[in-house]
């Protein structure tokens, strides 16, 4: 690592990007089992990328459980948390953890990734997916600070796309897609593989489905950050819920759009001040709260884990938290 001042939680997920090509330092294989059933193309001129967040996310709510234990009762109030001291300290072997969570069937949220699949077939796309040769967007990287260590990785996952013939990429992880789409280019000379998000191209194409949620719901809808601020992604995904018969979108006074609250994922926010974060998680799931709901739609892995935690920590048991993909899948069977 060429920074002494990366924050050790960081620098624990950088460093997993850069010798493992995913955050969690986990076998690329684990992720990609989602798709086993889906036969898709290993590949294709469209791919499917479906990123870290969502292919890892029950080893993700394994870290940040440990994460958030460990900030209380071995680290105390030391902040940034202290991955690699209290990894060994604990005598943790965090890749076994994640392995026994996943074959108890702990968690497992394939989900998403299986209804957004389903809904770009039933647009008429077929994407492929490069399941374990799927690179790492290394957009951990960028945001730690470690430019050079991102541009090194993004040149290579440029290759290995072109190697796979891939011309365009349509992806569901906000933070994946921003590096693909507005970071690769400011550092690889030519850069021409197109990249959409998901909610993009359902937008696009949402007056040729014609959907119904299984019974009367009422939802709000979560501005992940990195859609919001960066992506300007606001309006698409209202379109979509707007446009599915029986859904009645309610949302807070004004913490929604440009000025949603952040849910306290994010970045590694989480793994850097972890208990910070689950307070901010909290505040965030009572202001939607206020809106009744009966379902929280977004479109985030990490905003997904957040929710559900802020939910855990209330102890609200009557409230969902769905992304946006399976509401549109569900819509879609009715």
């Amino acid at each position: 690592m060429d920074s002494d001042l990366v924050p050790s939680g960081l620098k624990y997920l950088a460093d997993n990007v850069i010798t493992k090509q995913n955050i969690l330092g986990v076998s690329k294989e684990q992720g990609a089992r989602w798709a086993r059933k889906l036969a898709l193309p290993p590949a294709a001129e469209t791919v499917f990328f479906a990123g870290c967040g969502y292919q890892f996310s029950p080893q993700l709510e394994v870290l940040m459980s440990l994460a958030r234990g460990t900030d209380k009762s071995v680290i105390g109030s030391e902040l940034p948390m202290r991955f690699a001291r209290f990894q060994k300290k604990l005598g943790l072997n965090l890749p076994g953890i994640y392995s026994n969570a996943l074959s108890s069937g702990a968690a497992v949220e394939v989900k998403p990734l299986e209804a957004a699949v389903k809904v770009l077939r039933k647009l008429g796309i077929q994407p492929g997916y490069l399941a374990e040769n799927e690179p790492c967007c290394g957009a951990t990287l960028y945001h730690a600070g470690l430019q050079s260590k991102f541009a090194e990785n993004a040149r290579k996952a440029y290759k290995t796309l072109k190697k796979a013939g891939v011309r365009q990429i349509i992806g569901v992880v906000p933070y994946c897609i921003h590096a693909l789409k507005t970071l690769f280019p400011l550092f690889i000379d030519g850069y021409d593989i197109e990249v959409k998000h998901f909610l993009e191209i359902v937008a696009e194409k949402i007056s040729l489905l014609k959907l119904r949620y299984p019974h009367p719901v009422r939802v709000t809808y979560h501005d992940p950050c990195q859609m919001v601020r960066y992506m300007n992604l606001v309006e698409e995904p209202r379109r979509i819920l707007r446009s599915i018969e029986g859904v009645n979108l309610v949302e807070p006074e004004w913490t929604h759009g440009e000025w949603a609250t952040c849910c306290g994922g994010g970045g590694g926010f989480e793994t850097v001040f972890p208990e910070l974060s689950e307070v901010l998680a909290v505040n965030r799931v009572n202001e939607l709260l206020e809106t009744k709901t009966d379902i929280i739609v977004t479109h985030c892995p990490g905003c997904i884990m957040q929710l559900k935690d802020g939910l855990r920590k209330l102890k609200v048991k009557n409230v969902e938290v769905l992304d946006l993909m399976e509401i549109v899948a569900a819509a879609m069977e009715t």
